[in-house]
């Protein structure tokens, strides 16, 4: 079952999130308010040439799967990252803190896109919350830290969107609120797992403190169709 995180956004588009779908039966992707990943099942030369056939022309599009990807010619490269994939067999739990922790609402996407934007999670938008279960921390009613939930397949569902403020750096807030995010996916029965870019090391160095362990190299590039203006 683990292999269904090597494609885990054509597995989360053809399962659990299918219902955000819309894209086609071949290639499936999510609304460009919400997120934006694209799955296709095999990333062959056959895929491909329906990739082009099917997605629109007027937005960008973020490819992540374990294995390398040659995007078709009539695409265009915007930017490409190595990452890793990283999953959590079993939670090394944090000690318990008196922090001002809330689960996050619509009224709060203001303040998460500010700091989202200042930090670089990975892509969040105006709708990026419907994912569901954001957790947060304030500081006199500014958000400071968070993490949520995005990706879920068949066992597994991803731990997202994990940042804190520049200034709040230091004091273990980023791994608390991903511990109480991953304890929350094992109540629910499945089983964390996140991504992280690869030259990250602070940041690998925490997740495995919390028990999480790298399984797969990732390839993570955003990419348009030839002659959109897109951004990022």
């Amino acid at each position: 079952m683990i292999r269904s995180l090597d494609n885990p956004v054509w597995e989360a588009l053809s399962g659990k999130q299918q219902h955000f779908n819309q894209g086609t039966a071949t290639v499936k992707f999510f609304p460009e308010e919400v997120s934006p990943f694209i799955g296709m099942k095999n990333w062959d030369e056959s895929d491909c040439q329906e990739l082009l056939l099917q997605i629109p022309d007027n937005r960008s599009f973020s490819v992540m799967i374990a294995k390398e990807v040659q995007l078709p010619e009539g695409t265009e490269l915007i930017f490409s990252i190595p990452l890793y994939q990283m999953y959590c067999p079993a939670l090394n739990k944090v000690q318990e803190r008196a922090l001002s922790i809330r689960t996050l609402s619509d009224a709060d996407v203001p303040q998460m896109l500010e700091l989202t934007e200042l930090t670089r999670p990975g892509p969040f938008y105006t709708k990026t919350i419907t994912f569901g279960n954001y957790i947060g921390l304030f500081q006199n009613d500014q958000l400071i830290s968070m993490a949520g939930e995005r990706l879920k397949t068949n066992g597994y569902t991803e731990v997202s969107a994990i940042c804190t403020h520049p200034e709040y750096l230091g004091n273990g807030y980023a791994s608390y609120l991903t511990s109480k995010v991953a304890e929350g996916i094992f109540l629910e029965g499945s089983v964390p797992f996140l991504h992280v870019r690869a030259d990250n090391i602070a940041a690998i160095n925490v997740y495995q403190k919390l028990g999480f362990q790298v399984r797969a190299d990732v390839h993570f590039a955003v990419f348009k169709k030839r002659g959109y203006p897109g951004m990022i």
